[in-house]
C-alpha cells in the first residue's frame, strides 16, 4: 500500500475518529492535516470543547502521518498544550508535520488551529514496527 492512501485506510477502520466527524485533507510522507467540527455532545460542562476533543484530533493526524513510510508506527509518548478553549461549530484542523524519522522513533509536532489561530500544540514520539501496511 502506498504511503499517502494509509491514512484513508487507517480512517476507514478508526470507528472512533469517524464518530468525531474527522476527514482528512492532505497527506504526503511524514505529514498529515485533518479537520473536524466541535458538536454539541463534544462540550464540557462549561460549554466548551472537553480537552480530549482537541487532543484526539491532534493524535489521529500525528498517527497518520507516522504511518505514511510504509510500515505499522505506534505511539509511545505523547502531550499537548491546550492554548485557547473552542465551542460548538468551531471548525479547527490538526497540522502533523515530521521533525525527525529515525530508523525506529519519529519525533512530530502538530499545531491545532481554528483558522489562522493556533488552539493547542500536540508533541508526539512514534515507533516504526517492521510491520508493513496492505489492505
Amino acid at each position: 500500500m502506498k504511503g499517502k492512501d494509509i491514512p484513508k485506510h487507517m480512517l476507514s477502520l478508526d470507528v472512533f475518529s469517524q464518530w468525531l466527524g474527522i476527514e482528512i485533507v492532505e497527506v504526503r510522507e511524514g505529514y498529515c492535516k485533518v479537520q473536524m467540527t466541535i458538536r454539541e455532545e463534544m462540550l464540557n460542562s462549561m460549554k466548551k470543547a472537553h480537552g480530549g476533543i482537541t487532543y484526539s484530533l491532534a493524535d489521529t493526524a500525528f498517527g497518520f502521518a507516522s504511518n505514511t513510510y510504509g510500515k505499522k508506527a505506534v505511539s509511545i509518548e505523547t502531550s499537548v498544550n491546550h492554548i485557547e478553549a473552542l465551542e460548538k461549530g468551531d471548525v479547527i484542523t490538526a497540522e502533523s508535520d515530521v521533525k525527525s524519522q529515525k530508523n525506529k522513533l519519529g519525533f512530530y509536532m502538530v499545531e491545532v488551529k481554528k483558522g489562522d489561530q493556533l488552539v493547542a500544540l500536540f508533541k508526539g514520539v512514534a515507533y516504526r514496527t517492521s510491520v508493513e501496511w496492505t489492505e
